[in-house]
């Protein structure tokens, strides 16, 4: 009889621990897409603040940012921007922009891509292999912007802009590439 509760109670282990393991490759495929927009999101808005205020004010870089936000933004942002609220605050940016362009240089000129992107688009670059694509070619071109900015790499300077810039591409790149290695798409 022992015998039998013994190897029912090891069956039981078994069934707990793979029942275990699945659950947490279904919770690790969320917690890779919500570290890839969180922290991909963070890392992005970090070098948009650099590129605004201390950097050279690079349009291109700015473009090219607001795309990759696009691709990475945390899916409960996303759909509030896309709602009644983006609109609102994308007709704000237009409106400041063409109203004082001195002030608001196409500050907000990226904003309307959230909100008037049809949803087939929206949904099928965020929330497949394509997007994550999308998001590394933003990094290289970023990279390669960013050493045409300074000169080449012979006339590289080390100092804090290009450090915290440097720093936060290597967090776009990180977060995008464990994306793609945990196949959450």
């Amino acid at each position: 009889m022992e015998a039998l509760v013994a190897s029912g109670s090891n069956y039981f282990n078994m069934q707990t621990i793979n029942e275990a393991a699945m659950e947490a490759l279904v919770s690790s495929d969320s917690v890779g897409r919500t570290s890839f927009q969180w922290g991909g999101s963070i890392s992005a808005i970090f070098l948009l603040i650099l590129n605004r205020s201390i950097g050279r004010r690079s349009f291109f870089q700015t473009s090219l940012l607001v795309l990759y936000l696009f691709t990475s933004f945390p899916s409960v942002l996303f759909k509030l921007f896309r709602g009644d609220f983006g609109q609102w605050i994308s007709f704000l940016a237009v409106a400041a922009n063409l109203s004082f362009p001195n002030i608001f240089p196409a500050a907000g000129a990226g904003f309307p891509l959230f909100v008037i992107t049809p949803d087939w688009i929206a949904d099928g670059l965020r929330e497949s292999i394509a997007g994550a694509i999308l998001c590394i070619a933003v990094g290289v071109l970023l990279v390669i912007a960013e050493i045409r900015a300074i000169g080449g790499l012979r006339n590289c300077e080390c100092d804090l802009y290009y450090f915290g810039f440097c720093l936060g591409i290597a967090v776009l790149f990180f977060f995008t590439v464990l994306y793609i290695w945990m196949g959450n798409w």
